[in-house]
């Protein structure tokens, strides 16, 4: 599909659509549906006189945000519907004004739709509304952002960088909706050396990190942070940290993987065990790492490709998870369910195997 360098993918959260953007001055939406199809087809929007470093779905998927390379500013696309009843977008007029002195390393879109938060690497994060006023700026403190995001419930915004912690803050809304402010959180402390990147499962009960030390940890954020309850560290794992180095969480929690330069390694979260390794990924480092959001795809860039993988991982663990649990339980109903997860995750992989 592209013809440049893919630097940026994401899922909408409806799990049907897959963007990607290029220095082709495209973006591109997929259809998930196409994945394991011969065909992929996809929507494709020109980025006039620019390109996109980095795009975010709505949570609609009615529109998207890029951040622009050249023009160093956010620009909204709507999707329109054109005479012959096919779907486009097209930019909104006036891009957001240019309020960050460093580049900007990350972008995000709340799921609710409330704000939209850009990230650059001196110690800025920056809050708008979705019209491009500025609501908050939030001093990370941590030397120089290495990478941020907000979180899949939409509640959170956290950062990591020069320091061997990540920091997170509640983005808090009044009952009307207005903007009130953004408070600390939480934070994860336990690595010994800067942290590369984090990711947050889908209700962000869970969180991975990685860090310049070496290591992967996978944390229990379901606490009390505002009874002052921090984060538990569940695990540690080893890895490789060549950089660009980023890690991706799935969604149910269940499996975490790893890129690091053109590699990447996928470990289970129950004991921390590498599930599998794929070698020389992407012909260039690999750009960005993401998981489907209903855990049934991992995919990556980096060149001119985007790498589609099944989630295996993740369908072997729901089968050891809900055979554990079926020798616990004793009631019918719950044991039907098991049992049925456990099938559909054994079609799935068997799907995949060929067998």
């Amino acid at each position: 599909g592209h013809s440049g360098s893919v630097s940026c993918l994401d899922f909408s959260s409806s799990g049907k659509y897959l963007a990607s953007c290029a220095d082709d001055r495209t973006v591109r939406l997929w259809s998930t549906r196409d994945f394991t199809a011969r065909e992929h087809r996809c929507l494709r929007a020109n980025v006039g006189l620019d390109h996109a470093e980095l795009v975010r779905l709505s949570p609609d998927s009615r529109a998207f945000i890029v951040w622009l390379a050249n023009g160093e500013t956010i620009r909204v696309y709507k999707m329109t519907k054109k005479d012959d009843g096919s779907f486009t977008f097209t930019a909104t007029s006036g891009d957001f004004p240019k309020k960050h002195k460093a580049p900007v390393i990350n972008i995000g879109i709340a799921e609710t739709g409330k704000f939209i938060m850009t990230a650059s690497s001196d110690t800025t994060i920056l809050i708008w509304s979705p019209k491009g006023e500025v609501l908050a700026s939030i001093n990370t403190n941590q030397m120089n952002n290495a990478y941020a995001t907000v979180s899949p419930c939409g509640r959170f915004v956290a950062s990591c960088g020069f320091t061997p912690d990540v920091k997170v803050w509640e983005v808090c809304f009044g009952k009307n909706g207005d903007f009130r402010e953004v408070a600390r959180a939480f934070e994860l402390k336990g690595h010994t050396a800067g942290v590369h990147s984090f990711s947050f499962s889908n209700d962000s009960r869970r969180m991975a990190t990685v860090s310049k030390d070496g290591t992967w940890k996978f944390w229990d954020t379901d606490v009390e942070y505002k009874k002052q309850q921090d984060p538990y560290l569940l695990l540690t794992g080893k890895c490789e940290v060549a950089e660009p180095c980023r890690i991706a969480l799935s969604p149910d929690a269940r499996v975490v993987a790893i890129s690091s330069g053109t590699d990447i390694v996928v470990c289970n979260t129950r004991r921390g065990e590498e599930e599998e390794r794929f070698l020389g990924v992407h012909g260039q480092c690999i750009t960005d790492l993401a998981f489907d959001t209903n855990s049934r795809y991992l995919v990556s860039c980096g060149d001119r490709a985007i790498r589609v993988f099944h989630n295996t991982a993740g369908h072997r663990a729901v089968v050891e998870e809900m055979e554990a649990m079926l020798k616990k339980t004793a009631n019918k109903a719950t044991r039907e369910r098991l049992e049925q997860q456990i099938a559909s995750a054994r079609k799935a992989l068997a799907a995949i195997y060929g067998k």
